[in-house]
């Protein structure tokens, strides 16, 4: 115990300096020097960046909904947003009957047979963003073509996810082991790397009338004695171009065999990024390969195959080099292997050179991939993290 009659201490408070109130500074900070000068750099690094995305991305992308909504076509520039002569009937407010050769057909007094033109009632005039969106929504050959491109993107996706999804499992599996693995994710990887406008010219010359596939099938077929063509002309190649099965199938092959590799390549980072605590764990309690698999990679997975299945989708919806140099550049036969980028660009780019209309399906794709999007991104999120946000809610009382 301390001695009670000892002298104890006096703290002098004249002695302690006075403190000075502690200042929080809630965003920037001025900076100065060295720091300054380094940001400054980094702004003038990221600029022909932002010069380069507003003049080629950002800008065509607000134009061409400002195109939509005129009536540009030919060889007109003026951006006319009402009041737009009526494509249908010229500006004449009547249809006239015509001929095969084009002459008008006349009635018992001779006058022209017309009718009310149906488009601008007869005003001679049409509001250009009216016309071209109630076109866009009734316009069969814009559905057929999204039709197209959802059959040949569905022929390619589903054999590409599955098929690198088992190879990405096989290459990651620890217990295998596997030798030359790197080397194999190369060799799968390189077809990604081609231009796709020269693998579709390859395989055009593959299966063209007379291309190396097309030819020696034939000679066989022929010493054989069948004929494959209609005609039944031994003499006569057979076009395997004219079947639409095989020309959607041939198409959706390519894909396949361009993108598989890439998607490997993802799917393995995926896997790669799951502790690999979670599968010793599932080898020490008895779990085989196809258990773990199934039980841990594949739910794991979901925000990889999420992403995988978007991109895929928007690149699926711009399917335009393949189709276009694979057939007669009109998606040829029968217009089956029209997509909608390859039916934007005939309307377009070709005669007669429909600008307007032409940007309007451009729109038209934007929005259908953004609602498939929302779509995709609804059916794929993880339900249980939903039910236990619901159960929060339910529970702090909100309403």
């Amino acid at each position: 115990m301390s001695n009670e009659n000892e002298i104890q201490p006096v703290l002098d408070e004249s002695n302690i300096p006075e403190s000075k109130p502690i200042k929080i500074h809630f965003g920037s900070k001025k900076l100065i020097g060295h720091e300054e000068k380094t940001n400054r750099t980094g702004y003038l690094f990221i600029l022909p960046f932002l010069v380069a995305f507003f003049v080629f991305n950002f800008w065509p992308t607000i134009n061409t909904f400002l195109v939509s909504f005129t009536d540009i076509r030919g060889f007109k520039t003026e951006y006319v947003f009402k009041d737009a002569e009526c494509p249908i009937c010229r500006g004449a407010g009547r249809i006239y009957e015509a001929d095969v050769l084009g002459n008008d057909i006349l009635d018992a007094n001779g006058n022209p047979i017309s009718r009310e033109c149906e488009t601008c009632k007869g005003a001679k005039t049409v509001t250009p963003i009216a016309y071209n969106y109630n076109r866009l929504i009734s316009d069969e050959e814009f559905w057929g073509a999204l039709g197209n491109t959802f059959i040949i993107w569905g022929f390619n996706f589903i054999p590409q996810l599955g098929i690198a999804l088992i190879l990405a499992i096989w290459l990651s599996d620890t217990r295998l082991n596997l030798v030359g693995r790197g080397l194999f994710r190369a060799v799968i990887y390189m077809p990604n790397l081609l231009m796709a406008a020269s693998v579709a010219l390859l395989f055009r010359n593959f299966f063209g009338a007379f291309g190396h596939v097309n030819a020696p099938a034939h000679q066989f077929l022929r010493f054989l004695g069948i004929h494959l063509m209609d005609s039944g002309n031994p003499e006569e190649y057979f076009n395997f171009f004219r079947s639409v099965w095989f020309s959607r199938g041939l198409v959706a092959f390519i894909q396949w065999w361009m993108w598989y590799g890439h998607t490997l390549i993802m799917l393995m980072a995926g896997i790669t990024s799951i502790p690999i605590s979670l599968y010793e764990s599932a080898t020490v309690d008895g779990a085989n390969s196809r258990q773990t698999a199934w039980f841990i990679t594949l739910p794991l997975l979901r925000p990889m195959i999420l992403y995988i299945l978007i991109t895929s989708m928007i690149g699926g919806m711009q399917m335009f080099e393949i189709p276009f140099l694979l057939t007669d550049m009109r998606g040829g036969p029968a217009y089956k292997i029209r997509t909608t980028t390859l039916y934007q660009y005939n309307t377009a780019f070709q005669p007669p050179n429909n600008y307007s209309y032409g940007a309007t399906i451009s729109v038209g794709i934007f929005f259908v991939t953004i609602i498939l999007a929302f779509i995709i991104f609804f059916f794929m999120q993880d339900r249980s993290e939903l039910k236990k946000s619901n159960v929060k809610i339910k529970k702090g009382g909100t309403k």
